[in-house]
């Protein structure tokens, strides 16, 4: 008769599990990311005019987002993680490499939108997913992690194809040869489904709960807090717009100074995962605090200033994808996380596309009201966060 496994070998393969989709992220950033750094100038080359650029970017991460919010839905109504997990990956992964075959710039424009909407799929299953191996381990820790393996690919992705056009290849070719870590992320997605089937069964004894019920009221409010946060967060195309404007860098430093702040994202992705399972959301309250800096230093500094703006931003987006997704694990129940993180990502999402809209608009009126706009709605969520932090039991 078989023995149950024992508390130290679940804990192993909850570790397993979390770097194995570590590891399937690292790829999946490596390709769309990758692909990410050269579209715009790809779209330019097909004919493109610059409002369509703006266009088919803001359209892609807008329904990425909104779809979140039925795919979440459907996750936990059906039960059927991964099967959606699967199905957002094939269609976010696979419309990469096919950009090397557009002719036009409206076939490009539809396969970009279709890698945006692939993401927006896959992503609040595979959260539910992992904040059941996250239980064990930690679930700021876990998700840090995640995040951290993430950004190695954020980094590499952008640097290979820049290698690529360095050797005076073009863009197409840059797409064909993200088909590699494209293919790598599919078979990484393979073997954690065969390994692990049933990801909730990682969890340790999970609570029974009502079949009918809703999400909670504190969830709510977090959501609130981090929208705002959100909304005040600058998006990285209108801080290099800014530095090749005002001359503070050279052309060809950006996505350099942009792999810093990937850098400085997965570092502290790391470092803030564990003092979330410690302190909880006043780990999230300190990030936001010091993050709300960014946009003073990059808008108004010289070179080294704007450097540390951008790893204060790093910091920003590393609180954001790491302890924001872990802290809706401390307050939903295991059965209610599916449609929890797609909420959460829909409104996150929905808030930082208003946000981004509204600060170019104040980039072109007026920097002094873009800066006090960033840091003012920044510091405004920290009071709802503190609420969110007394509502909760301390780690």
């Amino acid at each position: 008769m078989d023995q149950p496994p024992t508390p130290t070998a679940q804990r192993h393969s909850a570790v397993r599990f979390v770097v194995l989709l570590g590891v399937l992220s690292l790829l999946a950033d490596t390709t769309y990311e990758g692909a990410r750094s050269i579209t715009g100038p790809f779209l330019a080359v097909l004919g493109a005019s610059g409002a369509v650029v703006g266009a088919v970017a803001g359209l892609g991460e807008l329904l990425g987002y909104t779809v979140r919010l039925g795919s979440g839905r459907l996750a936990q109504r059906s039960g059927r993680t991964w099967p959606l997990t699967m199905a957002g990956y094939g269609v976010n992964l696979l419309a990469v490499p096919l950009l090397a075959l557009a002719g036009s710039w409206p076939a490009a424009a539809v396969l970009m939108v279709a890698e945006r909407i692939g993401k927006g799929v896959r992503v609040p299953p595979r959260d539910a997913m992992l904040s059941h191996a996250t239980a064990r381990i930690g679930h700021g820790w876990g998700f840090g992690l995640h995040e951290a393996l993430d950004q190695v690919g954020a980094v590499a992705g952008p640097l290979l194809v820049a290698l690529v056009l360095a050797t005076h290849h073009g863009y197409r070719a840059g797409f064909a040869l993200l088909t590699i870590p494209a293919a790598l992320a599919l078979a990484a997605l393979a073997a954690a489904r065969t390994q692990y089937p049933n990801p909730r069964a990682l969890e340790a004894e999970p609570p029974e709960e009502p079949a009918a019920a809703g999400l909670p009221r504190v969830f709510w409010l977090y959501l609130a807090a981090s929208g705002l946060v959100a909304a005040g967060f600058a998006d990285f195309p209108l801080i290099a717009f800014h530095f090749q404007r005002a001359g503070v860098v050279t052309g060809g430093a950006i996505p350099v100074l942009y792999a810093v702040a990937m850098g400085a994202d997965g570092l502290a992705a790391l470092g803030l995962g564990r003092l979330f399972d410690r302190v909880g959301i006043t780990a999230l309250v300190g990030a936001a605090l010091a993050a709300a800096a960014f946009a003073p230093l990059v808008f108004y500094g010289g070179a080294p200033l704007a450097v540390v703006g951008l790893v204060l931003w790093g910091l920003g987006i590393a609180s954001q994808e790491s302890v924001m997704r872990a802290a809706v694990a401390t307050m939903v129940p295991p059965g209610r996380r599916a449609s929890a993180y797609g909420s959460f990502n829909a409104g996150y999402g929905l808030c930082w596309f208003a946000g981004s809209v509204l600060l170019g608009v104040l980039y072109d009126r007026s920097l002094p009201l873009l800066v006090g706009f960033s840091v003012a709605i920044q510091l405004i969520a920290v009071p709802l966060l503190l609420a969110v932090r007394h509502r909760l039991p301390r780690p």
